[in-house]
């Protein structure tokens, strides 16, 4: 016969809540606009990552990026999209 006190669960482990920017402070744009265009892969993940930025921020810079003609895209998919620093030629 079990008891209820028997069995011990362990909480898991717990994940750090990440403190990331919600809108884009000078700094971090000027970061975003200097930095990220050198990278050899770009995604909305790496940049939430470096920047410390939210997951929606990134796509938002992504589409600025793009816009400003400093990256362009290798894969659009709907999950995970894909880009690269613009080839001068």
């Amino acid at each position: 016969v079990h008891t209820l006190c028997e069995q011990k669960w362990s909480k898991g482990k717990v994940k750090e809540k990440l403190q990331n920017l919600v809108l884009f402070d000078k700094a971090t744009y000027e970061k975003l606009i200097s930095d990220i265009p050198k990278n050899k892969l770009i995604t909305p993940s790496i940049i939430s990552e470096k920047l410390k930025v939210n997951g929606s921020l990134a796509r938002k810079a992504v589409k600025e990026l793009l816009s400003k003609g400093l990256i362009r895209t290798i894969s659009a998919h709907s999950a995970q999209s894909i880009y690269t620093r613009a080839s001068h030629s």
